[in-house]
């Protein structure tokens, strides 16, 4: 019996003892939840704080470096500023003044003709068709001046040989157009902006005949197309305007080439042969051009010219070769109107000693800014002692002016030439050409 009643007071005991451990334990394990939501509150406050903390000396850092990079920029300019040393700066722009330097002066400009063109050539036996596209002419030119008394120039010309005895015909050639010294002397008495260029250079008379007549992409000048002169030799030319400038507004609204108050005077000296052969012999040619303006204030656009030519054909053989042309032109905001009558003997090429004679009308109406329409008539007998052997050129067009008057233009224009002499049927073309000048 007492070994049961001990049974049951140790049963009571354990029980007790169990509630009082589970009491325990549950305060223990509900102090440590406590404990551990009070550490995770403070590690995130401290987290925060120590983030900041690094922010701040992180932007203090900065603020550092950038001071340190002012420091140096001013340690170096006092360097530079007390040395010969010289900043990358100032050696690029020390550099590029002498680049501007070296091109001061310089010029480079171009012209091309560019022509699509349909047609026939007349001939004994009845005509040679063409249809094709050709490069008529593409002028490279580069000026440079030295001084305002010497100056320089070279011209390259790439044009398309006509040569069918060649098996370069219809090839592209590149030669020398121009290349020259130029020299200009003060104004002496009657003598406005005299100047010499000597080397490859202008004859006396195309540059001043195709200023008036700007229309060198349809075809050459008159005495060129034939065959007479071309419009370059070897030599020396002297050029000079007479008795001042003519009116600024004529200059500005008509025309600003060889603007003398009373003219101009071209003449020369040359080898003969052209550009576009070497000297065949040892004789020089002598040509010159005289303009005469002789109403500056009440027809500023009326000039009146002799050009002429005393030498030998480029041969061997050297034939005679003399040439005379009396020219008259006006000029004015609306037209342009020339006139030519030549005489002469032989020729530059000195092919013949044959008597020639022929005229040349030209006309340009410009009703706008943009367009122009021209025409042409030449006649021309090749040599007067033969009957029957005299041409007539009509030449009929209209042009576009892409920018400023005879500047960037397209030109359309309708050519034909009936030939007297029987059996030659007559030259027949349409071109359409397109000049590109900068």
């Amino acid at each position: 019996m007492r070994n049961k009643w001990c049974k049951y007071v140790l049963m009571l005991a354990v029980v007790l003892c169990g509630t009082y451990a589970g009491g325990m334990l549950h305060e223990v394990f509900a102090r440590q939840a406590e404990q551990t939501e009070e550490v995770s509150g403070s590690d995130r406050d401290y987290l925060q704080w120590q983030l900041k903390q690094m922010e701040e000396s992180f932007q203090r850092q900065q603020e550092q470096i950038q001071a340190l990079k002012n420091r140096v920029g001013e340690v170096s300019e006092k360097v530079y500023a007390g040395s010969d040393a010289v900043p990358a700066a100032d050696v690029a722009n020390k550099d590029l003044g002498k680049i501007v330097d070296a091109l001061k002066g310089f010029k480079i400009g171009g012209l091309w003709y560019l022509s699509y063109q349909n047609g026939d050539t007349g001939n004994t036996t009845g005509g040679t068709s063409f249809n094709a596209v050709n490069i008529k002419r593409g002028y490279l030119t580069v000026e440079k001046e030295f001084f305002p008394w010497f100056s320089s120039r070279i011209t390259s010309d790439v044009t398309t040989v006509k040569d069918p005895a060649s098996n370069l015909d219809g090839s592209l050639a590149l030669r020398i157009k121009y290349l020259y010294a130029l020299f200009k002397a003060p104004d002496m008495v009657f003598l406005t902006k005299p100047n010499v260029e000597v080397g490859v250079v202008h004859n006396p008379w195309f540059d001043f005949e195709e200023k008036l007549n700007y229309y060198r992409l349809q075809d050459t000048m008159f005495i060129e197309r034939n065959s007479i002169l071309n419009s370059a030799d070897q030599g020396l030319t002297f050029t000079t305007l007479l008795g001042g400038l003519v009116d600024e507004k004529y200059q500005k609204e008509v025309n600003a080439a060889y603007p003398g108050r009373y003219g101009s005077i071209q003449a020369g000296i040359y080898n003969g042969g052209g550009y576009e052969a070497s000297e065949k012999n040892s004789n020089k040619v002598l040509e010159g051009r005289v303009t005469v303006r002789p109403l500056p204030d009440i027809i500023p656009g009326l000039q009146l010219t002799y050009f002429g030519i005393t030498g030998k054909g480029n041969t061997t053989q050297g034939p005679a070769w003399d040439a005379n042309l009396a020219f008259a032109s006006f000029e004015h905001k609306y037209v342009v109107l020339t006139g030519q009558y030549f005489w002469g003997k032989g020729n530059q090429k000195g092919t013949d000693e044959n008597d020639k004679r022929g005229y040349s009308f030209f006309t340009e109406l410009k009703p706008h800014k943009k367009v122009s329409v021209i025409s042409r008539f030449d006649h021309f007998d090749p040599d007067t002692n033969v009957s029957d052997n005299e041409n007539n050129r009509y030449i009929a067009g209209v042009a576009y002016h892409i920018d400023r008057q005879h500047n960037n233009m397209i030109l359309l224009d309708y050519d034909t030439v009936h030939y007297e002499k029987s059996g030659m049927s007559d030259d027949k073309r349409v071109q359409l050409t397109w000049q590109v000048a900068f």
